[in-house]
């Protein structure tokens, strides 16, 4: 009734959300372009500087449900302002740290909180402003973390080729807090759903959940257990991809425009399975989006020629790019928009643990057993399991769900 014909002004909090959600993972993700000028130009090991994106993936998981939080019970805008000014402080900070302890203090656990204010807060609000496209919404929101490899990363190869790791480090911090402290204000609380009834009932959760109980449920369990599985099943396939590429005789320079060509697919996954969920519903397009993911992780044993990289990392992106918003449609579906934002972040929480498990699973497994074979063979087999997780969860619209219904939290 009250809205501008012709305009919904959530279209201008998801442009925000996507903005943050790829500076703020851009950043963080940077680390890789700052890995080998940072251990050459100190004299720090590698692993010591990976030890930082380790904390950032831990770090982001627990702030993800604090921040979940916090957005439900004061609004998005206070935390993602919060976050734009950690972001840029840990940038700067970790710009002049001197030791390997001060910097993997400062940007691992700095830059993890804050990135963590940015995509479950933002989801939940994108999904509360966007009704009839939520899952295209919601999917905008995440496409920033698909552009951050094509912006973010290739800029700081450039200042740090023209400068240094320190100046490029610092001025990537002054450029977040530009881009990001502004764009905050742009966040406002969506507005109170015209009428509970009718058609808007349709959407509206069948028991008003209160977050302990959501967070008991089976529904929780199995989102939170699928989005870890899903997470530890690509996360080491995608770290590892230029390490393997090269294993198999790809040029390595060459090998990096593989890794390049799955994120930037991985963008139009999360729009192609947006509009698709939208369609004909999140679950079954996650569940077969999944399927395709662990084919693919299976598939990179038999490849091993450059057209063949391209091929199969096309389609490898398309899946994990584009299963990765539906947690979120699922979550606010089942959950509604009062608590979203706490149990998206707790969802989060266990897809950080996923993330930060499979590269640490893949340098083992290569250095255990001098090649990939296990890691991909591991992979495939959490995937798998990811899949048979998410065929069990229900169909949040069903009519009649006893099991559901915890005790006197119906009424």
């Amino acid at each position: 009734m009250s809205k501008p014909a012709g305009f919904n002004y959530g279209w201008v909090v998801v442009g925000a959300g996507a903005l943050m959600t790829c500076v703020g993972f851009g950043s963080m993700l940077s680390l890789a372009v700052f890995l080998q000028p940072m251990s050459e130009a100190m004299g720090w090991s590698r692993a010591g500087v990976s030890a930082a994106s380790t904390l950032n993936f831990l770090c982001m998981g627990v702030a993800a449900f604090f921040w979940g939080a916090l957005s439900d019970r004061y609004g998005t805008r206070i935390v993602v302002l919060a976050g734009s000014v950690l972001l840029g402080l840990g940038l700067i900070t970790a710009s002049m740290a001197t030791s390997l302890w001060q910097f993997q203090l400062l940007f691992g656990i700095l830059i993890g909180v804050a990135a963590g204010a940015f995509y479950a807060p933002m989801m939940a609000i994108a999904s509360a402003w966007i009704e009839h496209q939520r899952s295209l919404a919601v999917s905008l929101v995440s496409a920033g973390m698909g552009v951050a490899p094509l912006t973010v990363a290739p800029f700081a190869s450039w200042l740090i080729t023209t400068y240094d790791w320190r100046t490029a480090m610092l001025v990537i911090g002054i450029a977040a807090s530009a881009l990001l402290i502004p764009a905050s204000f742009l966040v406002r609380q969506a507005p109170e759903p015209a009428a509970p009834s009718g058609a808007a009932g349709a959407e509206a959760p069948a028991v008003e959940w209160s977050v302990a109980q959501a967070l008991r449920t089976p529904q929780f369990i199995t989102l939170a257990l699928a989005h870890f599985a899903c997470c530890a099943a690509h996360s080491g396939p995608i770290f590892h991809m230029v390490s393997y590429a090269m294993v198999c005789g790809i040029a390595p320079l060459t090998a990096v425009t593989v890794y390049s060509l799955a994120g930037f697919s991985g963008l139009g996954g999360r729009l192609a399975l947006g509009v698709m969920a939208d369609r004909i519903g999140a679950k079954p397009v996650l569940v077969a989006g999944l399927l395709v993911q662990a084919l693919c992780v299976a598939t990179y044993l038999a490849v091993g020629q450059l057209g063949e990289f391209y091929a199969l990392s096309v389609v490898f992106g398309l899946a994990y790019g584009g299963v990765m918003p539906l947690y979120a449609v699922l979550v606010r579906e089942f959950f509604g928009a009062r608590i979203m934002g706490t149990v998206f972040g707790a969802v989060s929480a266990f897809a950080s643990l996923g993330m930060a498990l499979g590269p640490w699973a893949g340098g083992w497994v290569f250095d255990t057993f001098q090649g990939y074979f296990w890691l991909y063979v591991g992979s495939f087999g959490i995937g798998m399991a990811a899949v048979a997780v998410a065929l069990g969860f229900p169909s949040p619209r069903r009519p009649s769900q006893p099991a559901l219904r915890l005790g006197p939290a119906a009424a």
